[in-house]
């Protein structure tokens, strides 16, 4: 594994992709599975967050969806 100083210098030529790839090669086999179950969490969270944004975008819109204005500008369609 890198020390802290080396880390940060590779940092500086590589992409992160790269450097995780690196560093995941390093990684005993035992290990692995935990790496993968972080990465599903890591996966799993972002689509949390985007839903929920979603949702908040939601409510904050719908007063303005429900106007009698708004249905009259979509009944054309």
């Amino acid at each position: 594994m890198h020390n802290v100083a080396s880390f940060k210098k590779v940092r500086c030529y590589i992409g992160k992709k790269e450097l995780l790839i690196n560093e995941i090669e390093q990684v005993p086999e035992s290990f692995l599975d935990e790496v993968l179950d972080f990465i599903y969490f890591l996966k799993a969270k972002i689509i949390k967050e985007r839903l929920d944004t979603a949702i908040a975008s939601e409510s904050s819109l719908k007063k303005d969806w429900l106007r009698p204005e708004e249905d009259e500008a979509w009944s054309r369609y």
